[in-house]
C-alpha cells in the first residue's frame, strides 16, 4: 500500500452533508484498490481501531461515524467492466452515481430506476437502501447482481445469487455492518426515454386517487405542502420519444430559481420568523406550474438539491399509507408546528433483501424534512409516532429513534441479518453507536 497517498492522520472533524452529524476519526484512509482496502482493515484490527466507510455523507444519522479509521472511497472509482450479453456493469464502490449514470448513457445503457439525487457513491446509496419511486422497479440495491466485500478478517468475499448466496441475500443493504464494499455489479438495460408529467393537484384528490395513480404509472410520486391543501404530482413513464427536455430558461426557473434559490430564501426567512411559514407555503405551493418533458432516465428521476435539510422517512405497508398521511396532516393542523418543507410520498414494490424497507411487502414512503438548523425533534417525533403505529420501517440512512427491539418486530428476516453479522464480524470491527442501537450488541 502506498501509504503516503492513501493514509492521513486525523482528528479534525468529519461532517455529513446536512451538518447534523460530526465525528473525529483517528485516521483517514483512501485505498485505491481492494488490496489496499484489505490492508487498511488489517492494520485497523491490529491497532484496535474500529472502521467505518463514508461516501459523500448524505445519510442524516451516524451510520458512518467513527472515532477509529474512516475509509474514504474517493480513489475506488470507475467502471471495471460492462457485460452487454449479461446486461450488467461492474463498478468500483466509491463511484458517484452521477458519474455512473453519465458513463452508462455514453454507452447507450441505463439503470432501471433511481433515487431523486445522484450525489451519493454507489456503495453508500445501496448500503442504506436508497430508493426512488416505482410500481414495478425497486430500489438501487435491488438492481445489484453481485458484490465484492472485504470482511473483518481481511477476506475479499464475492457474492451473488450463485456465489455465497446467503451473504448476497443480506449484504445488498448491509448498513456498513458486514464489511466494506469494494465493488458492485448492477443490472443495466439499453437506454430509454422517460416522459415526466408534473401537475398540481389538491391533497383530497391525490389521496382519493392514490391507488389509481400508482397502478396507471410506472413511477408516481407527490409532494404535499403543509398548511395548505395543495400538492405537486409527478408521473414518469417510458416514451418512444423524441427527447424534449425542459427549455433552458423554463428549466432554470423551475429547478434552480424556484426549487433552490427562492426556496432557500423562503426557508431562511421561515427559520428566522416561523409565523410566516404558512403564508410562504401557500405561495410556494402555487408557484410550480404543470409541465411535461421527455429525457434520459437519470435526468428525469433526479433533481438538484442545493437547499440543505434534515430528513426522516418511513416505509409503510401500501394499504396503510394514505390513512397515515391524513393523520400527519391532521396532526400538523391542530399543532403549533410550522413546517417549511413539503412532505414527499413515493412507492416501491416488494423485494427480497433482508433489511430492505420494502422487504416482503409493497411499500409507500412518507418523508418529512426541515431546513437545516431548524429544531426538528417535535415534528419528527410526532410523525414517527404515527408511522410506528402502522408498522413503519425507518429509512436506514435518515433520522429516527427506533432500536433493535422494534426493528426485529417489523423485519421478519432481522435475525438472518444479525446472524450473518455475528459470523462475518464477531468482534464488531465495523461497529459504532448507531449500529449498536439498531442491530443490538
Amino acid at each position: 500500500m502506498t501509504r503516503t497517498h492513501t493514509r492521513t492522520a486525523a482528528r479534525s472533524a468529519w461532517r455529513n452533508w446536512a451538518g447534523n452529524v460530526t465525528a473525529r476519526p483517528a485516521r483517514v484512509v483512501s485505498p485505491a484498490s481492494a488490496e489496499e482496502l484489505t490492508e487498511a482493515l488489517r492494520e485497523a484490527a491490529r491497532d484496535g481501531l474500529r472502521v467505518k466507510a463514508a461516501g459523500t455523507g448524505h445519510s442524516f444519522n451516524a451510520t458512518a461515524a467513527t472515532d477509529g479509521v474512516l475509509i474514504r472511497p474517493d480513489l475506488l472509482t470507475g467502471i471495471r467492466e460492462i457485460d452487454r450479453a449479461a446486461g450488467t456493469v461492474t463498478v468500483e464502490a466509491g463511484t458517484p452515481l452521477r458519474r455512473l449514470n453519465t458513463a452508462l448513457a455514453r454507452e447507450g445503457l441505463s439503470l432501471t430506476n433511481m433515487g431523486d439525487i445522484m450525489e451519493q457513491t454507489v456503495a453508500g446509496a445501496t448500503s442504506t437502501g436508497t430508493h426512488g419511486t416505482g410500481r414495478d422497479s425497486a430500489s438501487i440495491a435491488a438492481q445489484i447482481r453481485a458484490l465484492e466485500i472485504v470482511t473483518a478478517d481481511g477476506t475479499l468475499l464475492r457474492c451473488s445469487a450463485e456465489e455465497n448466496p446467503d451473504v448476497f441475500a443480506v449484504a445488498r443493504i448491509g448498513l456498513g455492518a458486514l464489511g466494506v464494499v469494494s465493488a458492485l455489479t448492477f443490472a443495466v438495460e439499453p437506454v430509454f426515454l422517460l416522459t415526466a408529467r408534473e401537475e398540481p393537484m389538491t391533497f383530497d384528490r391525490v389521496t382519493a386517487e392514490f391507488d389509481q395513480h400508482v397502478a396507471e404509472n410506472e413511477h408516481f410520486e407527490f409532494y404535499w405542502f403543509p398548511h395548505t391543501g395543495n400538492c405537486n404530482t409527478k408521473r414518469n413513464n417510458r416514451s418512444s420519444g423524441p427527447a424534449a427536455p425542459p427549455g433552458r430558461v423554463g428549466g432554470w426557473v423551475d429547478d434552480e430559481f424556484l426549487s433552490n434559490g427562492a426556496f432557500q430564501v423562503a426557508c431562511s426567512l421561515g427559520r428566522a420568523v416561523p409565523a410566516v411559514i404558512p403564508a410562504i407555503a401557500r405561495i410556494s405551493s402555487r408557484a410550480l406550474s404543470a409541465r411535461t418533458y421527455t429525457d434520459l432516465p437519470y435526468k428525469v428521476f433526479t433533481s438538484p438539491r442545493r437547499v440543505r435539510f434534515v430528513e426522516m422517512e418511513y416505509a409503510l405497508p401500501r394499504e396503510a399509507a394514505v390513512g397515515a398521511l391524513r393523520e400527519v396532516k391532521a396532526m400538523i393542523e391542530r399543532s403549533p408546528l410550522k413546517v417549511s418543507f413539503p412532505v414527499e410520498i413515493r412507492t416501491a414494490p416488494s423485494d427480497d433483501i433482508a433489511l430492505s424497507t420494502a422487504s416482503g411487502r409493497e411499500s409507500t414512503y412518507i418523508a418529512v424534512h426541515l431546513y437545516r438548523g431548524t429544531p426538528y425533534r417535535s415534528y419528527f417525533t410526532a410523525v414517527e409516532r404515527i408511522m410506528t403505529a402502522h408498522g413503519g420501517r425507518p429509512h436506514w440512512g435518515k433520522i429516527h429513534t427506533r432500536d433493535a427491539e422494534y426493528l426485529s418486530e417489523v423485519y421478519p428476516r432481522f435475525g438472518e441479518f444479525t446472524a450473518l453479522r455475528d459470523r462475518l464480524d464477531p468482534g464488531r470491527l465495523f461497529g459504532n453507536d448507531y449500529l449498536r442501537r439498531v442491530l443490538g450488541d
